[in-house]
């Protein structure tokens, strides 16, 4: 038989077998349970929480998580100390504190395709790169009942990257928003401990900063632009559709279309002028209220050609103009090559190029020295501004002006090259420029009657010419002798030597047919003292020379400073040491902006500007910039910002307003320039004329004299498609500027808050309402 036969002893070793096996099986269930009940789990370090499953999932699910978010936004590690960890607190095994999150958003005017819609910029965890200091937390700072090792994390601080649409997120969007709100998870120290623990350099904690927060801003020694300008006018006297935000925005319709400048197009004011003899027409004339309307853009606009190409070619759709070409084009100003204007670099005193020009005055006057004692230059009638435009080889700014007149689009057509200029035009007032500040003043064939009413316009730019600066007249009157030529020299002639210039060289260019002569201001009074005539007259004592705001030309010349501690009496370093350097006359008893000693208060502001600009600006914010090259400052004090990207290819228009510490003499005597405005008013540039605007703390000060949705109107103005902006103000103001930004359809691409200090970034886009606004008063 096939069987197992069972006897007593049999019988025994199979009760035995069987014993084996209960306990074999109740050892399998005690380990079984042992295992389930157990909290650590194989591979895992027990003193770490396991990961949350809802992001574990998603993070499976998408391609493109980003494990840390980029470091490059962050303040110097140097400024942690080194007692930073709290006590009771594993820093090998605890999760990181974060005081900042991070959301990454990705969006655009159509539906993302296939392979998009799979992949997620979603941070899967916040970075513990945007930590606040831990040394300025106190020991005891945990609270009682909290597990500091398993906590959430803590955030103060949210940075937002968009690039906003306008329509609604896909549906493989929605579900992916989910992951970037989680902010309790805890994830191991393991996969999120970054290379380096650092700061936002935007916003140091305020006890390290080393500038006071801007409420605590002060003006110092210095007063107002229009506190000046008021004194000096009252003694020249005789005794659409809303959105969510509940915004409006509307298309102008104004007589200029896509070029219009509100203070400069009002036909309503300008048709009530008596007389047009001193270009009163050409001058400021602002609409009592500022429009709230978008400029429109110029069929088939393109985004501007980047600079250094852009000197020599622009799209001829962003500028449409050929009366220049037409004129003008056997000169070599601008000419007209299928869909780009072409600037050969040529002008009616240069036609053989304006680098030949600028050489020619080096050599036939050395004392110039480009780019060394000539930093800073006021080019009065620019034309295109090819003479500007090609100083930048010579490490010589520029600033460019000329009316909008009947050389239509000549300022327009430098800034869209990316040259520096402004509309302005000697007339009846002051040109918005504290008084010697320009190193040389150069006047190509301008055309601007120096001699005539007593030399006033001669006398406006003696006003801004710093004492031992030059002035350089290149025109028909120094080469051509022409009977009225020979007029207008000998009344020049008369004119100088009355204002004590002397004649340093007359030269002629062979080969541009053309010739020069430069004029030295005297660096003493000592010439007007022994004048036998006093003519022109000296001005009185208390004619301030530095208030321009909307104040009237005097036919009259200041006296030249003569006490060593005053601006005036000496010559800035040489560039580029001038830029880093406090100027001479800062005294260390006068207090600063920011509270401390002038001088020190200009140091702090320039390291301040470079830590920023170096780890933050040009880092981490995703800005390229390569594609920035025309940039302005809309609230400069000590020009820091513009100092700290001295070494790039771009330029800076320091904006000092009218009710801000009057500080612009400080910018200019560093070798960088600028310009006084009220933002309450539209700023004298055409539209789409800036890549990058800088806004810090301006925007609190201007809601309470002005609208903000004209500020804003007046930014969309002068923004470029694409172009950027940067503001640093309180956190509330950065909401409202965020809300009037998402309505403007801009892209928001960061925004930073810090107990409450913020930061905004944005980028404008090409959207334009579709209701439209007729503005009157330009008809």
């Amino acid at each position: 038989m096939g069987g197992v036969k069972y006897s007593r002893v049999d019988g025994k070793k199979s009760s035995n077998s069987k014993a084996t096996v209960i306990i074999l099986i109740g050892v399998f269930f005690l380990g079984v349970w042992m295992f389930m009940s157990s909290p650590v789990f194989p591979g895992q370090n027990p003193n770490v929480p396991a990961p949350n499953s809802k992001i574990e999932a998603e993070s499976k699910s998408k391609s493109t998580v980003s494990a840390t978010p980029s470091s490059q936004f962050e303040d110097n590690s140097g400024d942690l100390p080194g007692d930073a960890t709290k006590d009771g607190v594993n820093e090998e095994t605890a999760p990181s504190k974060t005081d900042a999150g991070i959301r990454e958003e990705s969006g655009n005017d159509s539906s993302p395709s296939e392979s998009q819609k799979s992949k997620s910029t979603v941070s899967a965890t916040p970075s513990s790169q945007f930590e606040d200091n831990s040394g300025d937390l106190p020991e005891d700072a945990t609270k009682d009942g909290v597990n500091e090792e398993t906590a959430p994390l803590k955030t103060d601080a949210v940075i937002r990257e968009e690039s906003g649409n306008d329509s609604s997120p896909s549906e493989s969007q929605k579900s992916k928003s989910n992951v970037s709100e989680i902010s309790d998870s805890v994830v191991p120290k393991e996969e999120k401990k970054p290379k380096e623990t650092k700061k936002p350099e935007s916003f140091p904690a305020g006890g390290q900063s080393e500038l006071l927060k801007e409420t605590e801003t002060v003006n110092g020694a210095f007063s107002t632009q229009a506190a000046e300008s008021a004194s000096e006018k009252k003694s020249q006297k005789p005794a659409g559709s809303k959105n969510q935000d509940g915004y409006q925005w509307k298309t102008c319709n104004a007589t200029t279309g896509p070029d219009f400048i509100p203070c400069l197009d009002n036909t309503e004011a300008i048709r009530h002028i008596h007389t047009t003899m001193h270009y009163e027409h050409r001058e400021r004339h602002c609409p009592a209220e500022p429009p709230t309307c978008l400029v429109p853009m110029p069929n088939g606009y393109k985004i501007p050609i980047r600079w250094p190409k852009s000197r020599d070619q622009i799209w001829f759709n962003n500028v449409p103009h050929t009366q220049l070409a037409e004129v003008k084009g056997h000169q070599n100003w601008v000419k007209v090559s299928g869909e780009y204007l072409t600037f050969p670099g040529g002008g009616t005193q240069m036609i053989k190029g304006a680098l030949h020009y600028i050489d020619h005055i080096q050599k036939s006057f050395p004392d110039i020295e480009w780019g060394k004692r000539t930093r800073v230059i006021l080019d009065v009638g620019c034309g295109v501004a090819s003479f500007g435009g090609y100083l930048f080889e010579r490490d010589v700014i520029a600033m460019s002006l000329a009316p909008k007149d009947e050389h239509e689009a000549q300022v327009q057509f430098a800034l869209e090259r990316g040259i520096p200029a402004i509309s302005a035009v000697m007339g009846t007032q002051r040109l918005p420029f504290p008084s010697k500040i320009f190193d040389v003043i150069h006047c190509a064939r301008c055309r601007v009657p120096w001699h005539i009413e007593g030399g006033k316009l001669l006398l406006e730019l003696n006003r801004m010419l710093r004492p031992g600066g030059y002035f350089v007249w290149s025109a028909t009157p120094v080469y051509q002798k022409e009977a009225e030529d020979v007029e207008i020299w000998d009344a020049m002639t008369k004119l100088t030597k009355g204002m004590c210039w002397e004649l340093m060289v007359v030269y002629s260019d062979k080969l541009n047919k053309v010739g020069a002569a430069i004029y030295r201001k005297p660096s003493t009074n000592e010439c007007y003292q022994t004048r036998q005539q006093n003519i022109p007259p000296l001005c009185e004592n208390n004619d301030d020379p530095d208030a321009i705001w909307n104040v009237k030309l005097e036919a009259c010349m200041h006296k030249i400073p003569v006490d060593a501690s005053v601006r005036g009496t000496k010559w800035p370093k040489m560039w580029p040491e001038r830029v880093m350097s406090p100027p001479y006359w800062l005294k260390s008893t006068d207090t600063g902006v920011y509270g401390k000693p002038a001088p020190d208060d200009f140091i702090a502001d320039y390291e301040h500007w470079k830590r920023v600009v170096s780890k933050s600006y040009l880092n981490g914010l995703g800005i390229d910039w390569s594609s920035i090259r025309n940039i302005m400052d809309m609230r400069s004090i000590y020009g820091g910002f513009a100092a700290a990207l001295k070494d790039m290819k771009v330029w800076v228009m320091n904006v000092v307003p009218t009710d801000s510490p009057d500080t612009l003499p400080i910018i200019y005597e560093r070798g960088l320039f600028g310009i006084y405005h009220d933002w309450c008013e539209s700023f004298s540039t055409y539209p789409r004329t800036y890549d990058l605007l800088h806004a810090d703390h301006l925007f609190t000060s201007l809601k309470k004299r002005c609208k903000l949705t004209s500020v804003m109107a007046e930014v969309d103005r002068i923004l470029r498609p694409e172009g950027k902006i940067i503001v640093r103000d309180n956190i509330d103001t950065i909401a409202e500027i965020e809300n009037m930004a998402k309505s403007l359809h801009w892209n928001i691409r960061i925004t930073y808050n810090k107990e409450n200090e913020g930061l905004l970034y944005v980028e404008k886009t090409l959207w334009r309402p579709t209701e439209v606004e007729t503005l009157a008063y330009t008809f």
